[in-house]
């Protein structure tokens, strides 16, 4: 089972797959860990993650790496069962990036 992190705000649901999250004294942007946003599908996706995370929602970040500069994390709102990305690729607003399909979580 992964570790989690203190519990951290999202501010701006800033793009389909890229939240500015802020704990006690910095902010950071966290890009989605593993999800690739259907073409056409980003303003759909960025709707539904603005209504499953309102300014504020505490979140649960579970750090899978970074990449240009950004940190990559599974991002789970607290009380939620899933990671936002599988609530994305349930929506069929996404799909599970191929760097991400063959490791096991």
């Amino acid at each position: 089972m992964p570790s989690f992190t203190s519990a951290a705000e999202v501010l701006q649901v800033r793009e389909a797959d890229l939240l500015l999250i802020g704990d006690q004294n910095r902010t950071y942007s966290v890009r989605l860990a593993c999800a690739e946003i259907q073409p056409g599908k980003e303003k759909a996706a960025i709707d539904f993650l603005r209504k499953m995370l309102p300014r504020r929602q505490r979140v649960n970040l579970m750090p899978i790496g970074s990449e240009e500069g950004l940190l990559l994390a599974r991002v789970r709102a607290l009380g939620s069962d899933s990671d936002l990305t599988t609530l994305l690729v349930e929506q069929q607003l996404a799909t599970i990036s191929s760097t991400c399909e063959n490791k096991t979580s």
